[in-house]
């Protein structure tokens, strides 16, 4: 494991801003910038990856495919739109970057192989990666913690639409407790809704910890990593 190096897991939602769907350029910019503060962090040679969700083009559950495996399928194929669409923001920043997909589209996108996006990394380039795991029935939220296993990431960023993990949805019940830390156990067995419980599994296993944050905060992939209290810390 290379503790640092770090998997960030980031919305489609947050490409579109506040509008409706798909692509917000300030919106792009924003998230690109903060990516790369991150990656260039005092010098110290972080290598970054970031695994993109759909949600600006397409969620599954409210499309109207009657399939369930079409549905993925084609979400799966949005976050590969994302996953260009970043890593185009962050080369027009002067930032090295290369999108990649599980799911093969030879001539169009590079495909996901560890060992050459480890090698792609470690020469300070950021990787951005669409396609979820390749599989249906499967959130993103399980594709960042795979990425972050075969990787040898230390550790997850979690985006959220909140400021951390919450005993309860803040913004529908003003008693929610919000949580400094957790461990992997107490999330899994509280069944705390912040991530898919599968991958909270998988960090489990890896000892990969998890820092759960606000995406709508600016900079806070960076300030989630240095800034401690800013972000639920979720570990052993």
């Amino acid at each position: 494991m290379n503790p640092k190096r770090v998997i960030v897991k980031l919305s489609g939602e947050r490409l579109s801003g506040r509008g409706p769907g798909g692509f917000s350029p300030l919106e792009a910019g924003a998230l690109s910038r903060a990516v790369a503060d991150l990656a260039g962090l005092t010098g110290a040679g972080y290598g970054v990856g970031v695994v993109c969700g759909a949600g600006n083009l397409l969620r599954g559950r409210d499309s109207a495919f009657s399939d369930r495996v079409a549905a993925d399928t084609a979400g799966m194929l949005a976050t590969v739109i994302n996953a260009l669409a970043l890593a185009d923001a962050l080369n027009a920043g002067g930032v090295k970057a290369r999108a990649y997909t599980v799911i093969p589209l030879p001539g169009h996108v590079a495909v996901y192989r560890p060992e050459s996006v480890r090698e792609f990394l470690d020469t300070g380039g950021i990787g951005v990666f669409g396609g979820g795991t390749g599989a249906p029935f499967v959130t993103t939220d399980t594709a960042a913690a795979l990425r972050a296993l075969e990787l040898g990431a230390g550790t997850i960023l979690k985006a959220t639409q909140v400021d951390g993990v919450y005993s309860a949805d803040p913004k529908t019940d003003p008693t929610a407790k919000r949580y400094d830390r957790l461990t992997y156990d107490e999330v899994l067995d509280r069944r705390l809704g912040v991530m898919d419980l599968a991958a909270v599994e998988l960090c489990r296993r890896g000892g990969i910890e998890i820092l759960v944050f606000s995406g709508e905060a600016a900079g806070g992939p960076l300030k989630a990593l240095t800034e401690p209290g800013f972000a639920t810390v979720i570990g052993p």
